[in-house]
């Protein structure tokens, strides 16, 4: 019989696995909530995002699939295909309010269109907080259906990426051409 002390009992599941893009694998990790982390593989960040995972969770982390990771496959697939232009995987966005309400603001962007960091913090009401929504989206943990990548300074070109340039220039371009062809 286990005893009341018996971390397993309280522990949370965080389950994790690989998706495959025509960027590479990508790291997915969901809770019973829905997807929490989807980035592009390296070692070194999916280290820091499971140990903060593990720690505000009180988790165990397990490779397993589940239903979260089938459907986020099969959206990431039709996405690539230029298929599809809205995710409804279910997200669990972690981050600190802030954070959140600028993640938040990225999922209203359109397919296809950018914006500039001075106009997604008009969108949250903090229009001299550019730098700071700048920060707070290369902390975005859900690549591409969180999409970061549609943000560009107010110049005109293209700013950074926590994944690199060429991956956001290959997401934009993919977004274009794809509503060209329709």
């Amino acid at each position: 019989m286990r005893s009341y002390k018996d971390k397993s009992i309280t522990q949370a599941i965080i389950h994790t696995t690989i998706v495959q893009t025509p960027l590479g694998e990508m790291f997915a990790a969901s809770t019973a909530k829905g997807v929490c982390l989807l980035c592009f593989y390296d070692k070194f960040h999916i280290d820091a995002h499971l140990k903060n995972l593990k720690e505000r969770f009180n988790a165990q982390v397990l490779a397993l699939n589940n239903d979260y990771f089938i459907q986020l496959q099969q959206e990431l697939d039709e996405y690539f295909q230029g298929k599809r232009t809205c995710f409804t995987l279910p997200l669990q966005l972690l981050g600190t309010t802030f954070q959140i309400k600028c993640w938040k603001a990225l999922l209203t962007i359109e397919y296809g269109k950018t914006i500039s960091y001075k106009e997604e913090a008009q969108k949250i009401d903090n229009p001299k907080a550019y730098r700071a929504v700048a920060n707070a989206n290369s902390q975005n943990m859900i690549e591409i259906i969180v999409p970061c990548h549609r943000v560009i300074q107010a110049d005109g070109k293209l700013g950074g990426y926590s994944s690199g340039i060429d991956k956001k220039i290959f997401l934009l371009d993919l977004e274009k051409e794809s509503l060209n062809k329709n």
